[in-house]
């Protein structure tokens, strides 16, 4: 790959590690601070999560809207900004409305990094590459996962104000480092944001991946959001434990992007996608099955590679289906607010389930039952053994 082409994959890995990364997943383990310090009730704290992730769902659907009024590396530049003065405007204890505000800033920024960042990269790798370009800027993800689990508590230690301070300053250094990596291009223009209304095969197909993706979100969930509390109060191994465990999947989630990059690069996107949704129907399962040692490593290790993984297969694939740059951003756009309204769905109906029922086998049941609807669907579709790939003429053309 070419010089620029490295800089503007690393721009996208900043983007997505401040927008995602740090904005979503370091807030978790500040939520009993924020609690013990008396900023909030749990409840509140929690409506603070929910307030990204509704942020996060109007991110998706304004960042193409956003793009074709204003030059795409400004406006992810500005969206890098906006996320990293959210942490610093979040490190005095001010009114509930206040925080709400900010939350959901950081979500609606993370989603528009999430759309835009990596499509806007991409046409500029050698197309051979772009498995491994994908790869490495979801690495990104895996990194605020594992700075959840490792860099918070270092933080907290010096303070809850400090935490956020911190937070907010590491973001934009990134921003920094990310602010001359972004290659030269204007708004979106008619040719790109106006798109034909795709052959009917290839719109099926493409419905069937927001499908499958939406369905892949529901599937993480129970990882993503029971993990710790399993481990630590559910088999009763304390949260010390729990916590291992985290870093565990966070050092999955960093790996896992390039590895799958690399598959697709060899078999395709199809194929590499169809073998992370068996995969991770199978470690999912395993868990509402299995509870040794064993299982929750390999568990831990396989799911939080796909979590990230599978967005830049999913990337990937939706290249492969779509023709031209324009309808390749305008499926991107969906496929992301698919798997956010799946992640959204999921998250409170497991919740719902759990304080009903109480069980994680339950959770760990319906996670894989949706990995395997996915896989299901996806053999269906015969998405993967007859994708349609674009012809060089089709190639999206740098701007």
């Amino acid at each position: 790959m070419t010089a620029g082409a490295w800089s503007g994959t690393f721009a996208a890995l900043c983007a997505i590690l401040v927008g995602v990364g740090l904005a979503r997943f370091a807030y978790t383990p500040l939520i009993p601070a924020l609690v013990e310090e008396r900023w909030f009730t749990p409840p509140e704290a929690a409506y603070l999560g929910a307030a990204n992730l509704a942020g996060y769902l109007a991110g998706a659907l304004l960042g193409p809207v956003m793009a074709a009024r204003i030059p795409v590396r400004v406006l992810l530049r500005g969206m890098m900004l906006a996320a990293a003065v959210s942490f610093l405007a979040c490190a005095a204890p001010l009114p509930f409305a206040w925080f709400f505000l900010w939350r959901f800033v950081s979500g609606l920024a993370g989603a528009v990094l999430m759309v835009l960042a990596a499509p806007t990269v991409l046409p500029h790798v050698p197309a051979e590459r772009r498995g491994l370009a994908g790869g490495v800027i979801f690495t990104s993800v895996g990194l605020g996962i594992a700075a959840s689990g490792t860099l918070i508590p270092l933080l907290l230690g010096l303070g809850l104000r400090e935490t956020w301070i911190g937070l907010g300053l590491l973001s934009l250094a990134l921003t920094l480092a990310a602010w001359t990596g972004w290659p030269h291009a204007g708004p979106l223009d008619g040719a790109q944001a106006a798109v034909s209304q795709p052959p009917l095969r290839t719109a099926l197909r493409l419905g069937a991946l927001y499908l499958e993706y939406a369905l892949n979100a529901v599937g993480v969930v129970p990882h993503m959001v029971f993990l710790v509390d399993f481990i630590a109060r559910g088999l009763e191994r304390g949260v010390a434990v729990g916590s291992w465990h985290w870093v565990l999947f966070g050092i999955g989630a960093i790996t896992g992007p390039v590895l799958a990059g690399g598959l697709a690069d060899r078999i395709g996107f199809g194929p590499a996608l169809r073998v992370a949704l068996l995969t991770q129907t199978i470690c999912v399962g395993w868990l509402a099955l299995r509870t040794n040692g064993f299982a929750l490593v390999v568990s831990c290790v396989v799911v939080g590679a796909f979590l990230p993984g599978s967005v830049s297969l999913v990337l990937g694939r939706v290249r492969e289906l779509a023709h031209g740059e324009g309808e390749a951003q305008r499926a991107w756009t969906f496929a992301t607010l698919a798997f956010a309204i799946g992640q959204a769905i999921a998250a409170y109906g497991f919740s719902f389930l759990f304080s009903r029922t109480g069980s994680y086998a339950l959770l760990f049941g319906l996670g894989a039952a949706a990995l395997a609807l996915a896989f299901i669907i996806d053999l269906a579709v015969g998405a993967s053994r007859q994708g349609m790939t674009t012809s060089p003429a089709d190639e999206p053309q740098a701007r």
